[in-house]
């Protein structure tokens, strides 16, 4: 059997780390921008995959997959650079902690799209089990159709095949009253 990525990538491979970017990015880089401000997230997708070069001889194959140790390396690294960046920012001019706050008026947008994301959560929700983890390893963790197949142990069309009916679904339950005929034959 031949040595996996990151036993390469803890070999000193450099083609390798650069196949662990190539393979890995999208999903570290969707971490980051979940645990991160954009203006923090490049240096610390960057943190994360020096830890992971110093780190992948940690890899036991018969602990878990590729998939869920460097999720867990890049994890790791994106809550200690948030922690460092909160602890900056606690350092507060005396004057701002004086001044009164200003009166904040609700955006009715960011308002609409806080209900529109519980409405697709609770969507969500009503798709099978197998549905909604494919969806949520493409949607939150970026991943590839093909990744997925991987990760999952499924064939590629299952998979397609579990989006395109998830997506599907979804759209019929997020349509407003008397649309949800009309879309069945759309495509998503």
């Amino acid at each position: 059997m031949s040595d996996s990525l990151l036993q390469r990538v803890a070999n000193g491979d450099m083609a390798a780390m650069q196949g662990c970017i190539d393979t890995f990015g999208g999903l570290v880089w969707s971490l980051a921008r979940r645990f991160l401000a954009p203006s923090e997230a490049e240096d610390a997708v960057q943190e994360a995959f020096i830890s992971l070069w110093e780190n992948a001889g940690r890899y036991d194959p018969a602990k878990g997959n590729e998939v869920t140790f460097v999720a867990m390396i890049a994890r790791r690294r994106l809550i200690d650079r948030g922690r460092r960046v909160q602890r900056q920012g606690r350092v507060i001019d005396e004057a701002s902690q004086l001044a009164p706050p200003a009166p904040v008026e609700p955006d009715t947008a960011v308002v609409a799209t806080n209900e529109d994301a519980t409405r697709a959560l609770v969507a969500m929700e009503s798709l099978t089990e197998a549905q909604q983890r494919v969806l949520r390893l493409s949607i939150q963790q970026g991943l590839t159709h093909e990744q997925i197949a991987r990760l999952t142990e499924l064939p590629l069309g299952t998979v397609k095949t579990h989006a395109r009916r998830g997506l599907i679904r979804i759209r019929e339950l997020l349509a407003p009253a008397g649309e949800g005929a009309a879309l069945k034959g759309a495509r998503p």
